[in-house]
């Protein structure tokens, strides 16, 4: 069900098959013996050693942390230099590729940008193309362009011959609100142009081998980082900031091989990341791995939704795959909370009178009456702010309200085998921490997301305050946008890694201050001193078969 009040938003739909010959994914299994049957578990520290010597492997020093622009809590942008070019691109854990407009786009959206373009005098060809494609059946964007390389640097860490589209053709409007393409933090099995570089390399190979162990060169950016062995550790943490209703609270950063400053690693909850078998959507395991099952979103089970204090019932749309049957997409790029359509509608009825009588009524309800949404993650609730779950209805109106940050989406299905999308206001209310593990062999260092809440105890109180203020402002609350800081700053270069087949051996042990791993023994973290909007998600269509539905909107 579309409901009326919605501002129009569309799903990115890729129509594969079963079991991918390049990316794909696989289903939820278990991370180790010792934390399969648990909710949460604490992060397994590992010191790797090689077969050969014995000696521990080197985990690198470097990291970096960037603040993020914001278009109103509907667009979140990061600023990145490519080449020479800097610029500014939409942060969104939803999608794996790196794209960015080049001067050879003259779409009226190209034009409507004010962001620089990158030279086509510059490309250099890493092989192929690729056709990014955002929208549903009746709606929807695209992004073309052939795949080149050129030097990355993000948060002050630089990564040569990083492979990136540059589009010459797109009506995607995100380019138009501060930004000049999309920068995917997923994983490289989503990664459309890593699919298109390595068919190119080896003549579109059958197999996964030359897919999984070409990541370290023609991955994702932060893929490459976290194989580098340069970083403290193999994650990044995303904190958006809130820049509607109440402006002010947390500074919203992207952290790049650590937890931010201040944060322990004691402090989160860890769960393990959904894993996708390939009959599942997931990729086929290389012949060097047989039985290893890779991640392929950031998506994690979760326990329950609670709602003003009450336990919702399950869904009745479950959908299919393997695995636990609810889990939800941890997803920047989505400006909203989506879940199943039967268990939005039952939290719209229980805020709204007006849509309890008439679902294709608007959800209003009374500004200054704050709502709790939850959801059990690890055996912990972690709560949307009231702030961020409320929004004006009308201008000039702080006495009705609308519950549009909430709503219905598609069930379960291959490929996609989450039952939530977690957006925006999640992130605002929450620091959410990515750990990729490791990427040739996840059995050995699985993948897993942190979660802490930044909600105050006293949230219900500030939403009322905020009332009152927009009442006293003539019924407006407050909002304002953000520019990337694009500035110019330093950098330091990391070299990327070559990955042959692995013959290392690992065992499970407390990891001494100074010691470390490499990009194939990556350790876990530890702490080092109306609106609809979906920026991407998108999967490597080239290689592989498989439907997944992600979600995209634009207002």
């Amino acid at each position: 069900m579309m409901y009326p009040f919605l501002h129009s938003f569309f799903l990115l739909i890729l129509l594969p098959s079963q079991g991918y010959a390049l990316p794909l994914s696989i289903s939820q299994r278990t991370v180790s013996e010792n934390v399969a049957t648990k909710r949460s578990f604490e992060l397994p520290i590992r010191r790797r050693t090689v077969a050969r010597t014995g000696e521990p492997m080197k985990r690198g020093t470097y990291s970096g942390s960037t603040g993020l622009g914001d278009f109103l809590d509907l667009f979140y942008t990061v600023p990145i230099t490519v080449g020479e070019t800097v610029t500014a691109v939409n942060v969104d854990t939803g999608s794996s590729d790196l794209w960015v407009v080049s001067d050879a786009c003259k779409t009226s959206v190209c034009k409507g940008t004010n962001m620089l373009p990158y030279p086509s005098a510059n490309m250099t060809a890493a092989g192929g193309s690729v056709n990014l494609l955002y929208g549903d059946s009746t709606t929807g964007t695209h992004a073309t362009g052939p795949v080149v390389e050129d030097t990355a640097t993000i948060a002050g860490l630089s990564m040569p011959q990083q492979v990136f589209a540059a589009v010459s053709d797109t009506n995607n409007t995100s380019v138009m609100q501060g930004a000049n393409g999309i920068f995917g933090l997923g994983f490289p099995s989503g990664s459309q142009v890593q699919a298109a570089v390595i068919n190119a390399k080896f003549n579109n190979p059958p197999a996964t081998d030359d897919f999984v162990l070409g990541t370290a060169s023609d991955g994702p950016l932060l893929s490459r980082l976290a194989m580098s062995g340069s970083l403290e550790q193999p994650m990044f943490t995303v904190m958006l900031q809130r820049d509607i209703i109440d402006v002010s609270g947390n500074n919203g950063a992207l952290t790049v091989g650590k937890l931010p400053d201040g944060v322990d690693d004691s402090s989160l909850t860890w769960v393990p990341v959904r894993l996708y078998r390939p009959e599942d959507g997931g990729l086929n395991p290389p012949k060097f791995a047989p039985d290893e099952i890779y991640p392929f979103r950031w998506e994690v089970p979760i326990d329950g939704v609670v709602f003003d204090g009450q336990q919702l019932p399950a869904s009745k749309f479950t959908g299919s795959g393997s695995g636990p049957t609810v889990s939800a997409l941890l997803d920047t790029g989505n400006s909203l909370i989506r879940g199943p359509e039967d268990i939005v509608d039952s939290i719209l009825r229980s805020v709204s009178s007006a849509f309890a009588s008439n679902p294709k009524a608007a959800p209003t309800f009374p500004c200054a009456t704050p709502h709790d949404l939850a959801f059990q993650i690890g055996g912990k609730n972690f709560s949307v702010d009231p702030r961020d779950f409320v929004s004006q209805n009308r201008a000039g109106d702080a006495t009705t309200c609308v519950a549009n940050n909430v709503v219905p989406t598609d069930p379960p299905g291959n490929g996609a085998l989450f039952s939530w999308s977690l957006g925006d206001p999640f992130f605002k209310s929450n620091l959410v921490a990515f750990y990729y593990g490791n990427l040739t062999n996840p059995s050995v260092d699985p993948p897993r997301i942190g979660f802490l809440s930044m909600v105050p105890e006293n949230a219900n109180n500030l939403e009322q305050a905020d009332v009152a203020q927009a009442k006293a402002n003539g019924g407006n609350f407050e909002s304002t946008s953000q520019v990337a800081p694009t500035g110019a700053t330093g950098s330091i270069s990391v070299s990327p890694t070559s990955i042959s087949i692995p013959t290392v051996t690992t065992t499970p042990a407390s990891l001494p201050s100074g010691s470390s791993a490499n990009s194939q023994a990556n350790t876990g973290p530890s702490n080092s001193s109306g609106r609809s909007i979906h920026t991407g998600s998108v999967l490597p269509a080239i290689l592989l078969p498989a439907v997944f539905w992600v979600f995209s909107a634009f207002i």
